[in-house]
């Protein structure tokens, strides 16, 4: 469907995203039978490409048939169609060429052959955004400087600022101009930190946080023998799955930053079952990897966790007896700890499923880490990463 005809031709819906609103009215039952029609169609990743280059060419008509002011635009971030031919298209706004945080609103747009009743809107917050200024009174070096203690204060360690921008925050109540810092390092325990602080650009008051680096523990489980899809570079094999979007698994070597050294071997046999094996470990994440690329495939139609058929990385043996495992969106890679006495790997498939669903959850919905979307974002990687032990059984 084209951009233009967006919202034109079909009845719309629109949904906040991110925060709750005041006083939410509860929905109105559903009239009638589940229209199969109504499940995600199976895309290619050229169909997907397609569809976002559409919407991305009608934002201006779409922004304009929303009400929105004229200091505000849309960003497409996705593109969902159902069997039907329903379009839900995602966007994020910006307001005079700021990044809106918790603007995002997203246009479900029926087939023609369904489409009925009058045009509605709901956003999580105001319909037209406005602030008296976009010039800051509060230093940007200040609110760093804030940040940073709300770092110290959670006993984060090696704290430094990552990065820091001018943003509009409407999460909730009147949007207000603010600063957006990333504060890196480590948490507590030895996780990487991307601590995002929300500092009103007026009074310097905290908004926000959220911690961007999602996290899960949970016992190792072995899978037992199974098949690795490998590849063979001369006389080496490597752990480079080349039919699931190039998935590679690299060993830190206790190391906490990097890439790492991609696994090889030189018969194709990798690890031993046993924890005291280095190559377990790297055996289980790829596995992990393996059967989480085909749990979304299979029965989601998605390809990868960005459906885009490009695959994410694994790593494996971070830091030394680290208890944890963690998906980290700005690498795009799954990162896995040794555990207690450095032999009980938290590769486990529950393991591997939560934490990329992570992935998948960022880069469709972008729920923030912190309160009800946060819960939401757990709960989801829970439910996911359950589904993918019952797909691998």
């Amino acid at each position: 469907m084209a951009g233009a005809a967006l919202v034109s031709t079909a009845a719309f819906l629109v949904v906040g995203i991110q925060s709750v609103p005041a006083a939410a009215k509860p929905s109105a039952p559903h009239a009638g039978h589940l229209r199969t029609g109504g499940l995600e169609a199976k895309l290619s990743p050229a169909q997907h490409a397609k569809l976002l280059k559409s919407a991305q060419q009608g934002t201006a008509t779409t922004a304009r048939s929303l009400g929105l002011g004229a200091k505000e635009k849309l960003v497409v971030k996705d593109v969902v169609k159902d069997n039907d031919g329903t379009l839900h298209t995602r966007y994020e706004r910006t307001y005079a060429g700021l990044p809106v945080l918790g603007g995002d609103v997203v246009v479900h747009t029926p087939p023609a052959s369904v489409a009925k009743g009058t045009v509605s809107a709901t956003f999580n917050n105001k319909r037209t955004m406005k602030v008296a200024s976009t010039t800051a009174t509060f230093a940007k070096g200040a609110a760093e400087t804030k940040a940073l203690k709300a770092a110290k204060a959670l006993d984060a360690k090696k704290a430094t600022t990552d990065s820091a921008r001018k943003v509009i925050w409407a999460g909730d109540g009147t949007p207000k101009l603010a600063w957006e810092t990333v504060i890196g390092g480590l948490q507590d325990d030895g996780t990487p930190s991307a601590l995002h602080v929300i500092t009103d650009a007026t009074t310097g008051k905290e908004l926000h946080r959220y911690q961007a680096i999602q996290t899960g523990t949970g016992n190792t489980q072995y899978s037992g023998s199974v098949s690795l899809s490998t590849t063979l570079s001369g006389s080496t094999y490597q752990l480079y799955d080349t039919t699931r979007g190039g998935h590679k698994t690299y060993s830190l070597n206790g190391g906490t930053s990097g890439t790492g050294t991609l696994m090889t071997d030189s018969d194709d046999v990798w690890g031993t079952g046993s924890g005291s094996n280095t190559q377990t470990a790297g055996a289980d994440a790829a596995y992990g990897a393996q059967e989480t690329w085909d749990f979304y495939k299979n029965t989601f139609g998605r390809s990868g966790i960005r459906n885009d058929g490009v695959a994410a990385y694994s790593r494996v043996h971070y830091s030394s007896a680290y208890v944890n495992a963690f998906w980290d969106d700005t690498c795009f890679c799954m990162t896995y700890g040794d555990g207690t006495s450095n032999t009980h790997a938290l590769t486990s498939l529950d393991v591997a499923g939560h934490e990329m669903s992570h992935g998948v959850t960022s880069n469709t919905a972008g729920l923030d880490y912190s309160g009800e979307s946060g819960g939401l974002n757990e709960a989801t990687s829970d439910i996911f990463g359950t589904g993918v032990e019952f797909y691998a059984n």
